[in-house]
């Protein structure tokens, strides 16, 4: 391929705190990401391949970076010694000698030592490499939180490929769409998810060359027959066909990319989050400092893995030696109960419609023993904190997107606020916090002029961020990665809150087209356009209703057509359910004549938000 060099010298502040010029990386991430990072002269752009847009110029001689006048200190350089590329996966070989003996997978009846999880993952690896996937080369998974879903956590980024987690609710015109926007070249699936797979894969145009598919199967007993003529294997003979020996594969540059994740609301403008070496370790590295995880916790798996990479814990647990407690179902409060009962849970994870469905289960008791939460997703009300906590849940609340890896904002607890009422406490509890330990900053600014607003917990900007563990880019997308990554070195979130006199960020509102629905991303402007498919309505506008148990719900707001007035909202509703997954579809649909608009005409959704609160 042709390389993309820089013509001009100029220096931005970057987003990930680093210089990168400083470490020989003139082109981190080609001029399919970073368009607007720095001008690039193209001579010739070939067809857009993953590898070919993701190419990293390697460190070699690297240059000086301490000059001192008179100084004995005048000329230091970096070498091979103190370059070594930051990386997470090398948490998995530590842990195979230091916890070798330790369990590190719990499963029904399944339960592995870190010594066996790292062979697993060894000859998982070489089997994929086998296969023909190359450096750079895109491998899928669609998995609940299974063993194996946590082995490919590490083996996919162990075999040089990008690893690419996907949410197995999708419906299958989304999930083809993914596939292909990726250039998946292998695909791990789920049996339950399989049927899925299958006619996602039936809608790729004849022409294209199709991803080899491994099954997942399960021990549970409950596993249906499913046909193994559209699969290349299982994932249990991979594994065995793999050598136990395989040396895999570093990464030369931690800016190297690791991770594919997609943002909700991809079907008709996808976005993928590409996330490199350095920025998994800073992510799951600052998560354990910022929690004060201890050796050896027990980490129980109730936030779906395909969630930013479990938000970084996957590779964390390796580093402090945890066992991880697996769950198919993980969002079964009697499971979660008995879990915790079972293995003695001391961590977990969850998006705050997990702690609503714990604080609200009828056969709920008081912990014998705490059990730390993380929760972030969404603002959690105060009183599903207060009402969680009375049963011995210790809650950390949090803040971050795709974009950031998991949170890169936490509410650092203060001692002196143990002393308030517990509705005092959950209050503050459900404010964001300040930048987790290893992050850089957060701000929240005005959106035009980027100056900071007032910190008065009144006055009202975007949430902008820096640190360690902000995605590369877009895959393939450098228009809507210069939108959001800007030359003042900011990463702007999209969403909109207050910064309080002591610091503390709040969330006021998440950005005006999503919409958090238990935890997932529901766009607004997807939803908007399959109902302008249907042929009476005229328009349409979706806001977030405010919802007691998921946090919010998709609300629609239409206005018919003259000669199509007896269209019913269940019609309609029946219409999204067609052609939407069905966690996206709207709970409610109020019809009316016309909407609010401004004098240009544009649609004035505060005023429709407003409404959808008043229908509680």
């Amino acid at each position: 391929m042709d390389i993309l060099t820089p013509t001009s010298s100029t220096k931005n502040p970057s987003l990930h705190s680093c210089n990168l010029s400083s470490l020989s990386i003139s082109n981190p991430l080609g001029y399919q990401l970073f368009k607007s990072r720095i001008p690039f002269e193209v001579n010739k752009l070939k067809k857009c391949t993953i590898r070919s847009t993701l190419a990293l110029n390697s460190v070699i001689a690297p240059p000086e970076i301490f000059k001192e006048s008179e100084s004995v200190t005048t000329k230091i350089s970096k070498g091979p010694a103190n370059t070594c590329p930051f990386s997470p996966l090398d948490f998995l070989e530590r842990a195979s000698i230091v916890y070798g003996n330790c369990t590190s997978i719990v499963y029904n009846d399944t339960s592995y030592t870190w010594s066996q999880t790292y062979t697993r993952c060894k000859k998982l690896a070489s089997s994929i490499s086998s296969l023909g996937i190359k450096k750079g080369d895109v491998v899928s998974v669609l998995s609940p939180n299974i063993p194996a879903m946590y082995e490919l956590q590490f083996a996919v980024p162990m075999s040089g490929a990008i690893l690419n987690n996907i949410n197995f609710r999708l419906d299958p015109r989304t999930l083809s769409v993914l596939l292909r926007h990726s250039e998946s070249k292998l695909v791990f699936v789920d049996y339950q998810a399989s049927s899925l797979l299958l006619e996602a894969i039936s809608l790729f145009p004849s022409n294209l060359q199709r991803p080899k598919l491994v099954l997942i199967e399960d021990n549970c007993g409950d596993t249906p027959l499913v046909s193994r003529n559209e699969f290349y294997n299982s994932y249990e003979n991979v594994i065995d066909e793999g050598d136990q020996h395989f040396k895999w594969i570093a990464p030369e540059s931690e800016w190297e990319p690791m991770t594919l994740n997609y943002t909700s609301g991809t079907t008709y403008a996808p976005k993928g989050v590409l996330h490199s070496h350095r920025s998994a370790f800073t992510m799951s590295v600052m998560g354990l400092i910022d929690w004060s995880v201890p050796k050896q916790p027990v980490f129980l798996w109730t936030l779906p893995i395909f969630h930013a990479n479990g938000w970084g814990f996957c590779w964390a647990m390796a580093a402090v030696g945890g066992t991880n407690v697996c769950l198919r179902r993980s969002h079964d409060a009697a499971l979660i109960y008995e879990a915790i009962q079972q293995h003695k849970v001391t961590h977990m994870c969850g998006a705050p419609v997990v702690l609503n469905m714990l604080s609200t289960y009828t056969k709920r008791k008081p912990l014998d023993s705490p059990v730390q939460i993380l929760t972030a997703g969404a603002p959690p009300p105060a009183a599903v904190l207060d009402r969680t906590e009375s049963l011995g849940f210790v809650i950390s609340h949090g803040y971050g997107l795709t974009e950031t890896g998991g949170p890169a904002v936490t509410c650092a607890w203060k001692q002196e606020w143990n002393s308030l009422t517990n509705s005092e406490r959950a209050t503050l509890k459900s404010r964001q916090g300040v930048k987790m330990v290893g992050f850089t900053d957060v701000d929240v600014v005005d959106p035009e002029t980027g100056i900071s607003i007032e910190r008065n917990g009144m006055a009202v900007g975007e949430i902008v961020l820096k640190g360690g563990s902000v995605m590369l880019g877009y895959l393939k997308d450098p228009e809507g990665t210069s939108k959001c990554m800007k030359n003042d070195g900011w990463f702007y979130t999209g969403d909109v809150g207050v910064m309080h006199s002591d610091g503390y960020l709040e969330v006021k509102d998440r950005s005006k087209d999503v919409i958090i629905c238990g935890g997932e991303n529901i766009s607004s402007v997807e939803i908007e356009s399959i109902l302008y498919k249907h042929p009476a309505v005229n328009e349409a506008a979706v806001v977030a209703r405010p919802d007691n148990y998921w946090g919010e719900t998709p609300c629609v707001f239409v206005s018919l057509k003259n000669d199509a007035r007896n269209v019913t909202e269940k019609e309609l509703r029946e219409f999204c359910k067609e052609n939407l997954p069905l966690y996206m579809v709207p709970r409610t649909v109020v019809i009316q004549d016309d909407l609010p608009k401004t004098a240009t005409g544009k649609i004035q959704k505060y005023l429709l938000r407003d409404k959808a609160k008043s229908l509680i």
